[in-house]
């Protein structure tokens, strides 16, 4: 059996995004109600039976604010006891370091933003590492949300110098404990700050090179996540990306989620907010699905989402099935891709015959989709 693997985000299940909409639209996953524990039971009961038996669920999560010393035991208990592994941990910075975290400015803060790290690879291996499942270790993902600026300055380069130095440390202490960790960045342009250190696929690909040169980092487990979704905030081509991390082998993890534009259903796209959508069923993510799969891809993809605001708990679990069967659909349909006929198209100029292979392709998986969800 050929398995593919997805991980679901413990921060999806939350009572509401609050600000401009309701902040209790889903009251049974308020915090003082719905824990980490009750995340997995809930994977387990309800979003484990609807899926097809090839699929192995992984889940991801930020240390502290949803794993952390006093729920771990409990937690990684409960992922054993349902055949549920760790796919993703990032240290949720962003929570706790408002100017610069790793790469601020100020030496006190940065001083704990790099102990908060440390803290993260300590619970990784000695609470967790018995829900890793081999050969498809966790990825331990560094997101940008904290290394962000407001006001044009000279010393934006004494943050980037700052950021590079605090992430090889941390890769160098990882190495200690035991090396067995996927490190990926996560680019994007913004939030929560008007401009970011690491906004794009390109820019991570790079840093991991200059790691690499000036302090002999070693990069085979080193690459990007790339999230979909936060290519399409600001018009780039994440099929173009998915090259990019191939060509570098830093393809280690995917967060499929999208910003919506691109399906022609739902709104959403370049100079919006993060929608965090689930994974569309659209000709380009059919494609990234092709060029995964002949790069030789399986590891975990992610599903960094939010219900809608307007969602009830049901609903809100419907759309992490819709979103993973969607993928799996796309994977599908890909394999049936010919890649000798679409190049010969090519070649003779008649892009109009792949239109057309693209479309028939994507008629293809939301059959595919249906018969899966139903």
């Amino acid at each position: 059996m050929e398995y593919s693997y997805h991980s679901i985000c413990r921060w999806t299940f939350n009572p509401g995004k609050g600000g401009f909409v309701p902040s209790d639209i889903r009251p049974s996953w308020s915090q003082d109600r719905f824990n980490s524990v009750n995340f997995i039971k809930l994977i387990a009961e309800k979003i484990k039976p609807r899926l097809p038996e090839n699929i192995i669920l992984g889940v991801e999560f930020h240390y502290d604010t949803e794993i952390n010393e006093e729920n771990v035991d409990e937690v990684v208990d409960i992922m054993k006891e349902n055949n549920i592994y760790l796919g993703l941990i990032t240290p949720g910075a962003h929570s706790h370091f408002a100017y610069g975290g790793i790469a601020s400015l100020d030496p006190e803060e940065r001083k704990k933003a790099e102990e908060f790290g440390i803290k993260t690879v300590d619970i990784t291996y000695e609470k967790m590492e018995s829900v890793f499942l081999k050969d498809k270790e966790p990825t331990f993902v560094l997101w940008n949300g904290s290394w962000g600026y407001d006001i044009a300055n000279p010393f934006i380069k004494k943050m980037y110098e700052n950021l590079k130095e605090s992430i090889a440390n941390l890769c160098k202490y990882e190495e200690k404990k035991g090396g067995k960790l996927y490190f990926a960045i996560e680019p994007k342009p913004n939030e929560g700050h008007p401009a970011m250190l690491i906004p794009t696929v390109a820019s991570a690909i790079l840093l991991w090179k200059r790691l690499k040169e000036e302090y002999g980092i070693k990069i085979e487990k080193k690459g990007v996540n790339k999230e979909f979704g936060h290519s399409e905030m600001i018009g780039l081509d994440h099929i173009y990306d998915t090259v990019e991390e191939i060509d570098n082998k830093m393809l280690v993890h995917m967060h499929i989620n999208s910003q919506g534009y691109n399906d022609g259903i739902i709104l959403g796209g370049p100079g919006k907010f993060d929608i965090d959508h689930g994974a569309r069923i659209n000709g380009m993510n059919i494609v990234i699905a092709k060029l995964i799969q002949d790069a030789g891809f399986n590891r975990w993809k992610g599903h960094d989402m939010q219900a809608r605001p307007y969602d009830n708990e049901e609903k809100a679990i419907e759309r992490v099935i819709r979103s993973i069967l969607s993928w799996e659909a796309c994977e599908i349909v890909s394999k049936k891709l010919d890649g000798n006929e679409i190049l010969k198209y090519l070649s003779n100029r008649e892009t109009d015959k792949v239109e057309d292979l693209i479309k028939e392709l994507v008629a293809d998986a939301f059959k595919v989709f249906k018969s899966l969800y139903e």
